[in-house]
């Protein structure tokens, strides 16, 4: 439900804020006092296309923010989860146009695409009488806006789940089948694993296979190095380690003598000539003991390959082929054993089809029932409303194929004739908008609000009518005003007599600028406004004394 609405530098709008309740309001004004602003708001927080002339003249931008109640509207609070928009039972729509033409968009204060604030839009408000933003005219909305009124939600539900597991099911079919040529499968991946499991290590053996590598391609390097070392360590030069510590070792053995406190560092110097020898005994040892071998280097270098052309085919790094691998053997033993698995997902496809012709036929065969019934009904309500004549038919299309579909075996037009001996054409080809928004009322109060929208805006659905027919329209928004909230915008005091609420727009001038100012009516203004609406410019006795009566008998 639409609570609040705020606007500031909208068109002649400076600023307005208006709080909105439950059941039908009514906005009425003079020709001319932007009375629809209050609609042209609303669509362009539902995502409509903004232009600069929307903007106040003489202001920068223009601000719009709407705050609706999302109590009892699931499908928009389930849109606002899933887009991670929400913010509890009530939702923000802001929209900014500034006056070189661009916009920005917020839904509860987080930047939005137009895209997105349609979308939402959709879930929570219609306005009828303007060929944009009408959810009624979308042959997906018409469907179920059907299935709501036949009070199908459960032969829905298990015809949309039973296709999407026929669906399911023979998606592992063919995966398991390997589609067309599950032979050359089996053959392709056994070729694979043969080299995966021939080539591909685990990470501890990979790591010793580079250390390998590394070894036996800088061998000749490494021998060459260790000699040297050796050389500086324990040679013949008299700038070798070992003779230097030698030296050191005599004169500080002299010097210890003299001072005994010398001792320790002696000892040091001897642990230093135990360290020095061993180091020189183990890089001899392991000078002696690297070797070339050209054919284990070939060996290693032959395995690194394959690994990288694998790593390249694969699009994978060395370190994940064994995982590769697992995957590969997983897949090669599903197709090789897959008869008996295929056998018994065949047996479910088949009871599938069979559970799903049995829903589909009760969903159609409901449909169609529903169908006649609410053509009966709208034709009805449409001789009501001025269209002496007028029949809506509900028209119900076969889908074509025989695999299963998950929104039934038909779709659903409304066609309309608004007059006798008109064909019925399709509700979106309607071309008057008086037409269109009675047609759209007829509907809408046939099915009761079912439809499941928050909030239903009205614009001038009581064009070209006037008399009884307008009390009849004043009558049924009403009623409809009992089970959703509506808003009317309206030039006929039969229409007005019948709100909940009643909103006066008007214009002041003061030479220079124009404003227009929107405001709630109390019971005396809203008699006055009757009898304005009544009278014209001469107001009487007697036409107040009807506004009050019309009033009365309205609001009784």
């Amino acid at each position: 439900m639409l609570t609040s609405l705020y606007v500031r530098q909208f068109a002649v709008v400076e600023e307005a804020e208006i709080a909105f309740g439950p059941g039908l309001t009514v906005v009425s004004g003079e020709t001319g006092a932007g009375k629809s602003l209050l609609v042209d708001a609303l669509m362009l927080l539902a995502g409509a296309r903004a232009d600069s002339g929307m903007v106040r003249s003489g202001s920068d931008r223009a601000e719009l923010a709407a705050e609706f109640d999302l109590t009892g509207l699931p499908l928009a609070a389930d849109w606002l989860r899933q887009e991670e928009l929400d913010d509890g039972e009530t939702c923000q729509l802001r929209r900014v146009i500034r006056a070189e033409g661009s916009s920005r968009g917020w839904i509860n204060g987080r930047p939005a695409s137009l895209a997105q604030m349609s979308a939402l839009a959709s879930l929570i408000l219609e306005i009828h009488g303007q060929h944009e933003h009408q959810a009624l005219l979308s042959r997906q909305h018409q469907m179920a806006l059907l299935d709501a009124y036949a009070e199908n939600e459960e032969r829905v539900a298990r015809v949309r789940d039973t296709a999407r597991a026929w669906r399911d099911v023979g998606a592992r079919i063919r995966t398991l089948s390997g589609g067309d040529d599950r032979e050359r499968q089996i053959e392709l991946l056994a070729h694979e694993l043969e080299e995966l499991d021939r080539w591909a290590l685990a990470p501890a053996a990979l790591d010793d296979l580079e250390a390998q590598h590394r070894r036996l391609a800088n061998a000749g390097r490494l021998a060459e190095g260790a000699n040297g070392v050796v050389e500086l360590l324990d040679g013949e030069s008299e700038f070798a380690i070992g003779r230097a510590l030698l030296r050191a070792h005599a004169e500080l053995s002299r010097l210890a003598e003299l001072d005994a406190t010398l001792a320790p560092i002696l000892e040091l110097l001897d642990s230093a000539q135990i360290q020095v020898g061993e180091a020189v005994d183990g890089l001899g040892r392991y000078a002696q003991d690297v070797e070339l071998d050209p054919e284990r280097l070939a060996e290693v270098d032959i395995h690194l390959t394959h690994l990288h052309d694998l790593s390249r085919r694969y699009r994978l790094p060395i370190r994940e082929l064994t995982t590769k691998a697992d995957e590969v053997r997983e897949r090669l033993t599903e197709l090789e054993g897959a008869g008996d698995a295929l056998d018994r997902l065949g047996r479910e496809r088949d009871k599938l089809l069979s559970d799903y012709a049995a829903a589909a036929g009760e969903l159609s065969t409901s449909r169609l029932d529903a169908a006649t019934r609410l053509g009966t009904a709208v034709a009805g309500l449409m001789g009501e409303l001025g269209m002496t004549g007028g029949r809506l038919v509900v028209h119900l299309e076969a889908v074509e194929g025989d695999d299963p579909d998950p929104q039934g075996r038909e779709r659903c037009e409304l066609l309309v004739s608004a007059n006798p001996g008109q064909p019925p054409r399709p509700l979106r080809k309607v071309a008057s908008g008086g037409e269109l928004a009675r047609i759209s009322l007829a509907i809408e109060v046939a099915t009761l609000g079912n439809d499941q929208i928050g909030c239903m805006i009205f614009d001038e659905v009581d064009t070209g009518i006037g008399g009884a027919v307008a009390e009849v329209v004043g009558q049924k928004l009403r009623a409809l005003g009992e089970s959703v909230q509506v808003l009317c915008v309206t030039h006929l005091p039969q229409v007005a007599a019948q709100g909940h609420a009643h909103l006066l727009v008007s214009k002041q001038s003061d030479g220079d600028s124009t404003h227009t100012q929107i405001e709630v009516l109390n019971a005396g203004g809203r008699r006055d406004e009757l009898s304005r609406m009544l009278g014209g410019v001469e107001i009487t006795r007697e036409t107040r004394a009807h506004a009050k009566k019309m009033l009365d008998s309205a609001q009784g």
